[in-house]
Formats: C-alpha cells, sequence, structure tokens
C-alpha cells in the first residue's frame, strides 16, 4: 500500500515543543542592572541613596560584578546597618515602641549585626535584653529580670510575653508560629484525615484524643466534633501554649499557670485545659519537649525555621509583603541555596543578607 505523500511528511515530523510557561519567559528576559541593584540595597542596608562616589565605583569598574559585591559587603559593616535590622527586627516580631519591647528587636539585631548564629535568637541562655542607639548604631548588653528558670532566647522575653497577654496564652503560641515559622495554625496536616463522628474530618498529627474535653476534666471542650476545625489547629496549640502559660500579663515567670480561662470571672488555668493526663507538652507530633530550654533546641533544629529565617530575609529585599500577614510566601525552590548556604554558615543571617543582595534575582531586571 503506498502511503499518500503528506501523511509521511506529517509522520516523520518533530513533536511538537512544549510551549514555555509564561513566567520563565519573562524572567529569561531580564537583564543585570548594577545601579538599579545599588540603589535598592543601599536603601534597604543603610536607609539612604548611594552616593555618586559609590555608583561611579561599580559602573566604571573592569569588573562590576566584583565592585557591587565589595559596596554591599561595605554596607553590611556600617552602623546604619544595625538601625535597619533593628526596624527590620520590629516588623517581623511585631512588637516595638516602648523600651521594654524593643529589646526584643534590639536582640535580633545584635545577633544579626555581631554575625552570631541566628539560632541564639531562640536558644540564648543570656544577654536577651540589651538596648540600642539609633544615633551611634551601638548595642549596650542587658539582661532581662522577669525571673524564668532558665533564660531561653526571645521565648522568655518578658516584653513578648506581656504584648502577647491572652487567654491561655495561645496569642503567644501563634507569635512563635507565624515569626519562626512562617505559616499559620494549623502547623502539620496529616497525610490522611481521620473520622472523629464530626461534620468536617479531623486532620491533625496529633492523635484527636491527645488533647483536652469535657471528657478528659478540660474546661474547653477542644473535642466538640461539631466543630472539629478547632481541634486541628488546636491538636499543636495546645501541645505548646502549657509553656507560655507561666508567665503573667507583665511578663513575669509564675511557677503557676497565670493566663486566665475564657470562663466567668476569668480563673487561672491548669493543665487539664490542655491535654490529658499523662499526655506531654511538645513542638511537633513526636518532638516532645519537657520545658522551655528544650522547646527552643527543637525550633533551632526544625527545618522550617530555617527557610523562614531566609525567606523573610528575600520578602524584605525585593521588597514584598509580611510572608504571613501578606500571604507572600516564597517557593522552597526559590531559596534553596540561600537556605542550604546559611545552614553551611552555621546560621549566621549577616552572610545570607550578603548572599540574598548579591543574588542574580536580585541584580537582574
Amino acid at each position: 500500500m503506498r502511503w499518500p505523500f503528506a501523511i509521511v511528511i506529517a509522520a516523520c515530523a518533530a513533536p511538537p515543543a512544549t510551549e514555555q510557561d509564561e513566567w520563565d519567559k519573562r524572567l529569561a528576559e531580564r537583564v543585570v542592572d548594577y545601579n538599579a541593584a545599588l540603589r535598592i540595597a543601599a536603601l534597604r542596608l543603610t536607609g539612604d541613596l548611594p552616593t555618586l562616589a559609590e555608583i561611579e565605583s561599580v559602573a566604571n569598574a573592569p569588573d562590576p560584578r566584583a565592585a557591587y559585591a565589595a559596596q554591599i559587603d561595605a554596607y553590611l559593616q556600617r552602623p546604619a546597618f544595625g538601625l535597619q535590622m533593628f526596624r527590620f527586627a520590629q516588623d517581623m516580631l511585631k512588637m516595638g515602641d516602648e523600651p521594654a519591647l524593643d529589646s526584643a528587636a534590639a536582640f535580633v539585631a545584635q545577633v544579626v549585626v555581631s554575625d552570631r548564629s541566628y539560632l541564639e535568637v531562640l536558644t540564648a541562655t543570656s544577654g536577651t535584653c540589651p538596648s540600642f542607639d539609633p544615633t551611634t548604631g551601638r548595642f549596650v548588653p542587658g539582661e532581662c529580670a522577669n525571673g524564668p528558670p532558665a533564660t531561653v532566647g526571645l521565648l522568655t522575653h518578658p516584653g513578648m510575653h506581656a504584648h502577647f497577654f491572652s487567654n491561655l496564652g495561645f496569642r503567644r503560641v501563634r507569635w512563635v508560629q507565624e515569626t519562626f515559622a512562617c505559616t499559620r495554625f494549623p502547623a502539620e496536616v496529616a497525610t490522611s484525615a481521620t473520622d472523629v463522628g464530626g461534620a468536617t474530618p479531623y486532620t491533625g498529627t496529633f492523635p484527636f484524643d491527645s488533647i483536652a474535653g469535657k471528657a478528659t476534666g478540660g474546661r474547653v471542650d477542644f473535642r466538640d466534633t461539631s466543630s472539629v476545625i478547632c481541634a486541628n489547629c488546636h491538636s499543636n496549640m495546645n501541645h505548646i501554649a502549657p509553656l507560655f502559660a507561666h508567665y503573667d500579663s507583665s511578663g513575669q515567670y509564675s511557677a503557676t499557670l497565670a493566663v486566665p480561662v475564657p470562663l466567668p470571672e476569668s480563673p487561672p488555668a491548669e493543665m487539664r485545659d490542655y491535654l490529658p493526663a499523662g499526655e506531654a507538652t511538645a513542638w511537633r507530633f513526636g518532638v516532645p519537649v519537657a520545658d522551655m530550654t528544650a522547646l527552643g533546641n527543637a525550633m533551632a533544629a526544625d527545618p522550617d525555621v530555617a527557610q523562614c529565617a531566609i525567606a523573610r530575609v528575600w520578602n524584605w529585599a525585593l521588597g514584598k509583603p509580611d510572608i504571613v500577614d501578606g500571604a507572600a510566601r516564597v517557593p522552597p525552590a526559590t531559596i534553596e541555596q540561600h537556605v542550604a548556604a546559611f545552614k553551611a554558615s552555621d546560621y549566621h543571617l549577616r552572610s545570607a543578607i550578603y548572599g540574598v543582595f548579591t543574588s542574580d534575582d536580585f541584580v537582574r531586571f
């Protein structure tokens, strides 16, 4: 049988090329512009525009990329960088404008400017209430005086505990989750849902009966099957909150739980309000933490915390809104190399900031 010529040609033709994604095309069209990058970097890192001498030193250099990188490094050495980090920390922590609160932002800024491990923000055992002089860019050491059994970074900071005081301590737990993990609750979602007899299935990773309810003597029924969606968040929250419930409305540590339950006359919380008898506190499912020191160490070891830190720097550098409030999520693949470098540097955030501001994505427009 003889095939028509047109059919033979069609059969031998190469398959049609896969159409390129529109956004990939636009990214590929970007060109390097060190002048524009320098202007943005100077504003972010020093609060001022670059000088004419700085602009010309990059524009007229035999190797503009190396000259630009050297200028970024110079910005990071200036006292003005301390003020920018202080403001960055105020925005990240969502607390500030008075000394008791600003000492938390000052501590974060001090860790970054001093090129210490960022994980000290969660694990430092002293010096977590410094002050900052914006005119000189200098930090004055300071200790918090709220009496915890052990100082654990910002997790025991009196200003934070006072600022986020609430029923059962849940605002403090939300602050920890959103600030350092960059996501809202629920913190964990099971791969498969569980039918607990409610209108919707339960999706928490902890067993449904691991949180308190009327059946276990709790005064708030977190196991209420008419609103299982509450348990999805509280499966994590209730395992963390008891550790934060020991701080009163002034941020002072108390041996007994010092936060109220939302009931008539606001009685103080008890462990039975959070967890059934015998259930341990935990950062995540399978990660028990007996005290605040263990919590800080567990968070420091959590890869989500490292990724969150880099994502916040990325959004700040590129002028994006808050990663949680503005839902400005950063795709993990976008910052994968920066996160890896951050871990390899022993979590030095100043080095990570240098890496972001000298990256191809930052200098291309």
